[in-house]
């Protein structure tokens, strides 16, 4: 007889249980049609396309597909570890993201600093939309920009002629292309990345700089002392970011920009895939090296992240 109540206890637990997920769902229906959208968004064009990594280990044929081609393991990851051209694309790309990070990273910070420290509304609007609209450039007009304004009769060499030097073809120069990518950079997203800094700035308590003065603080004590300890935490997790995109540099650029006698500094990890991929066809190799890139891209977020949570106590994970 126990049993049977403890069955009928049970069975009444679980209906109750379902009529009140149910009346949740219902209640909640409009939040989770929303949430179905980006699901099968990410489920489709994200985790299903991971399929395609097969190919960095077979030799991928486009008739046989991905269950039928020929196993052929760690071949291509071991093809470009020891190909030629593998230090020197490794390392143009970690060297134009490490300028990126230097140069880069901490110039909206400092422009939405210069933004915090001036009174007039007006002028400081003015800045931002100045600053904000390169970024609603697209990535060919930048390029197309830079090709017409570092070509022999552009505008930089005629200043150039006019202070009495002499013209020189930038986009073929080897050591000038990382220094027009990430000035570019630099132009095209200043404004832009520095929307969060000015968000994180306008959260410090103004009591802070009010104690501040009282105590004798100047404008530079108090943005070193109030200001920075302030948005510490969002620099750290932006830093943390940015670390993790470093080895996905702005391809599209560089494709546009890069010629034949600026592969030495210009030829990254991605244009290098696309050479081999999309334009020799040799899609296993190209898939291992995008496996490469991100595992290295993968180390990189761990190590950053467990040197900063030692530094500063901050992490993401």
């Amino acid at each position: 007889m126990s049993t049977v109540v403890q069955h009928a206890k049970a069975s009444s637990k679980r209906s109750t249980t379902w009529l009140a997920t149910k009346r949740k769902l219902n209640k909640s229906k409009a939040l989770y049609g929303m949430f179905a959208l980006p699901f099968v968004y990410f489920i489709i064009f994200h985790y299903i396309p991971m399929l395609g990594n097969l190919m960095a280990f077979e030799n991928y044929s486009i008739m046989k597909g991905f269950f039928h081609s020929e196993w052929v393991g760690f071949k291509y990851f071991n093809q470009f570890l020891y190909d030629p051209y593998f230090w020197k694309v490794v390392r143009n790309t970690l060297l134009i993201n490490f300028y990126s990070l230097l140069f880069f990273f901490p110039a909206p910070i400092i422009l939405a600093l210069m933004l915090h420290e001036l009174r007039g509304n007006l002028f400081k609007r003015f800045v931002q939309t100045i600053t904000y609209i390169p970024h609603f450039l697209s990535t060919v007009v930048v390029a197309g920009i830079l090709v017409n304004f570092l070509s022999t009769g552009g505008l930089i060499n005629q200043l150039i002629v006019m202070l009495g030097g002499d013209a020189k073809t930038f986009l073929s120069l080897p050591g000038w292309f990382r220094t027009i990518f990430v000035g570019s950079e630099i132009w095209q997203g200043l404004g832009w990345n520095s929307i969060i800094f000015i968000a994180a700035l306008t959260a410090i308590d103004p009591q802070l700089y009010e104690a501040a003065t009282i105590d004798g603080a100047n404008r530079w004590k108090r943005m070193l002392h109030v200001t920075l300890p302030g948005i510490s935490t969002v620099v750290s997790i932006m830093l943390l970011l940015t670390i993790g995109k470093m080895l996905s540099i702005g391809f599209e650029k560089i494709i546009l920009l890069y010629s034949g006698p600026t592969y030495e500094t210009a030829d990254v990890i991605q244009t290098f895939v696309y050479r081999r991929g999309l334009i020799d066809s040799d899609f296993s190799f190209a898939a291992a090296v995008g496996i490469f890139q991100s595992i290295l891209a993968f180390i990189l977020v761990i190590s950053a992240n467990q040197i900063s949570k030692k530094i500063s106590g901050t992490r993401l994970f």
